[in-house]
């Protein structure tokens, strides 16, 4: 309940209780008669707060509830999506060491080549 719901409550609880008591003092009544109505009375406007209070309990129990679930769910939802972003920063990291190694075995293979190029010509400048 916001705060403006339990001000109401609490002044309606009131006013109730004092309309009460006045109502009973003013009317034509043996005083016993009367104290037994306000004490009547008093024990009904304890019973009606007290179960409001229970209504405002259950209903910041519920919307405690609530918030849990909701906090928990958007961890669940953080989590997957770190989890989802480095899956697909791994694959990335494993992609491009794969580039770089078939890469290198190309540099390799044509610097070899080269070399068995320069190796022909070097035989061929011995020789003459």
């Amino acid at each position: 309940m916001g705060n403006n719901s339990n001000n109401t409550l609490i002044g309606l609880l009131a006013g109730t209780a004092i309309g009460a008591t006045l109502g009973i003092l003013f009317a034509p009544d043996k005083g016993v008669n009367t104290r037994q109505r306000i004490s009547d009375e008093a024990l009904a406007a304890k019973e009606r707060i007290a179960e409001g209070a229970m209504a405002a309990r259950d209903t910041i129990a519920t919307k405690a509830s609530h918030f849990a679930d909701k906090a928990s769910h958007l961890k669940d939802s953080f989590v997957e999506s770190v989890q989802a972003k480095k899956m697909t920063l791994d694959e990335k990291v494993e992609y491009i060491v794969s580039d770089a190694s078939h890469k290198t075995e190309d540099v390799i293979t044509t610097l070899e080549n080269q070399l068995a190029t320069l190796k022909e010509k070097n035989k061929k400048f011995q020789k003459s």
